[in-house]
């Protein structure tokens, strides 16, 4: 048994402890996964300049993000299905980042619901949305979690029709298994006892938390999937935000940006931030990777709204070239994902830890004492 260092390790645990459905959902991206392998891969093109004998004494990782303190420029993305990682996943999740110092994303489907993530937490957490075609609903999840103490609206664009995900098809995610793929899949649970007794038998409900009286026939996750899946509404425009404003009090931040002219639009409707980020490559498979559409969505709109990047960090390293391209902080998704499914709360403090750590390292290398500090000068 490794004891995991980085993401890579645990992303190694999470794949031995986890049946294969489970973790292939979590992993992997949409067609050929071409957009999600460059995600990381680009940012091993950005190299750091070196600088020497300065006073990095006072290196910190410490920041505000949409004005809230933290102690590292790190948010935990929204992560679906997160509850299905470990016993109540979310709220594990959530534990860590609050004593990380860092805000976390509940997502729509979630396992856990709003409340009991903010009741475990008590801290002001940030809830995500997709705008469902029952709009009385999506005001319905909107007034809850305002009610519990959310704090910020992170609104996702990029989903008017699910991303085509050949690891899902495979595993019958979506159901349509043969009965060979059936028994194929019980046999797969079987393997992983620990996780049947951790998450399937003492985790439930394993329904979608905030979603669970919407669909109250059904009896299992794939149900709540297949009718959250109806519910996306392709006819969203940028026109709905002004509903989302009249329903949301809160900060609201517009996630899924990946080009220039709808960075601008996301200024227009008055967003408090934006997320560059092509949803982990699960959506548009041949997209560009985040961190080279970067650039250009910062020459477009730096300093007009706040610019949080998501998409391939697996580092604190990664995480200061991307403040050094413009953003002002950054988003995780897997990376939590598979500490969670390797050790759950503690290995997602754990990994906090070491992004913070590798942050302030990288910082005093190349002669910083604060993230403000950095710019593209950093980068060769």
């Amino acid at each position: 048994m490794i004891t995991p260092a980085n993401t890579s390790d645990n992303r190694k645990l999470a794949k031995a402890r986890l049946p294969r459905m489970m973790f292939d959902y979590f992993d992997g991206g949409a067609f050929s996964e071409q957009t999600r392998r460059e995600n990381t891969a680009d940012f091993q093109n950005l190299h750091f300049r070196q600088r020497v004998m300065r006073d990095v004494s006072n290196a910190s990782a410490a920041t505000q993000i949409l004005g809230q303190d933290a102690l590292l420029p790190l948010a935990l993305a929204p992560v679906g299905l997160a509850g299905m990682l470990a016993r109540r996943g979310e709220v594990q999740a959530a534990r860590a980042a609050q004593k990380g110092g860092v805000p976390f994303c509940l997502s729509t489907v979630s396992i856990c619901p709003v409340e009991e993530v903010a009741e475990a937490t008590g801290a002001a957490n940030w809830f995500q949305l997709y705008v469902l075609k029952d709009r009385s609903y999506s005001e319905a999840l909107l007034n809850r979690a305002h009610k519990a103490g959310y704090s910020t609206l992170v609104f996702t664009v990029d989903l008017p029709k699910l991303g085509v995900r050949y690891r899902d098809v495979r595993n019958g995610m979506n159901g349509g298994l043969s009965p060979w793929g059936k028994i194929q899949k019980l046999s797969d649970l079987l393997s992983h006892p620990l996780w049947l007794w951790d998450v399937a038998i003492k985790g439930k409900p394993l329904t979608f938390g905030n979603l669970a009286d919407a669909v109250p026939s059904g009896r299992n996750p794939e149900d709540f999937k297949a009718w959250v899946d109806r519910q996306f509404d392709a006819s969203v425009t940028w026109k709905d935000l002004d509903w989302v404003r009249q329903h949301w009090p809160g900060k609201l931040v517009i996630k899924g940006i990946m080009d220039p002219d709808d960075a601008r639009s996301a200024v227009d409707v008055g967003a408090d931030g934006i997320v560059v980020s092509n949803h982990g490559g699960r959506q548009l498979d041949g997209a560009p990777s985040t961190i080279s559409a970067l650039p250009g969505i910062v020459d477009a709109v730096s300093g007009k709204t706040e610019i949080l990047f998501d998409g391939g960090v697996q580092s604190g390293q990664d995480i200061v070239r991307a403040l050094c391209l413009g953003a002002n902080a950054c988003l995780v998704g897997r990376a939590w994902a598979y500490a969670l499914a390797a050790g759950g709360e503690e290995a997602v403090s754990r990994m906090l830890e070491n992004f913070r750590y590798e942050v302030e390292l990288t910082l005093a290398l190349l002669g910083k004492n604060s993230v403000e500090q950095l710019n593209a000068d950093d980068l060769i």
